[in-house]
């Protein structure tokens, strides 16, 4: 059996320190259950990992999403918003034909006045005694 080194995953992987990064990862992923790509030759599981990253069993970009997203704490959902009909945006626009159409009514500020003094409780008028 040949041993893994570095020199051997190097070419897949640029940079030294991302390689332990993914190396590590699979590992991990090893552990927790994952199918492994290669055959084991009695290895133990980084060693196992850098295998399938030199042999290219597994892709080193498929590592590193993964990596990213086992460490996201909040993952961002793309969906579509739904859309809210403005205020004013057209009669009965986004209503559907189940509901009752809200329509809002004009009113002057005469109108406005008016009502209003009517919702002011009435002036006390005294009585006269006497009478």
């Amino acid at each position: 059996m040949a041993r893994v080194t570095v020199e051997d995953c190097i070419d897949k992987v640029e940079n030294r320190f991302d390689l332990v990064l993914l190396a590590s990862h699979r590992a991990r992923m090893i552990s927790s259950g994952s199918q492994i790509t290669v055959e084991r030759d009695n290895d133990k599981n980084p060693v196992v990992a850098l295998r399938e990253i030199a042999e290219t069993t597994v892709s080193p970009g498929d590592l590193k999403e993964d990596l990213i997203h086992s460490l996201q704490k909040y993952v961002e959902v793309d969906e579509p918003e739904p859309e809210v009909p403005l205020i004013g945006a057209g009669a009965g626009a986004g209503i559907d034909s189940d509901d009752t159409e809200v329509t809002a009514d004009r009113m002057t500020e005469e109108e406005l006045l008016k009502g209003l003094e009517g919702l002011a409780p009435p002036e006390e008028v005294p009585e006269e005694e006497g009478e």
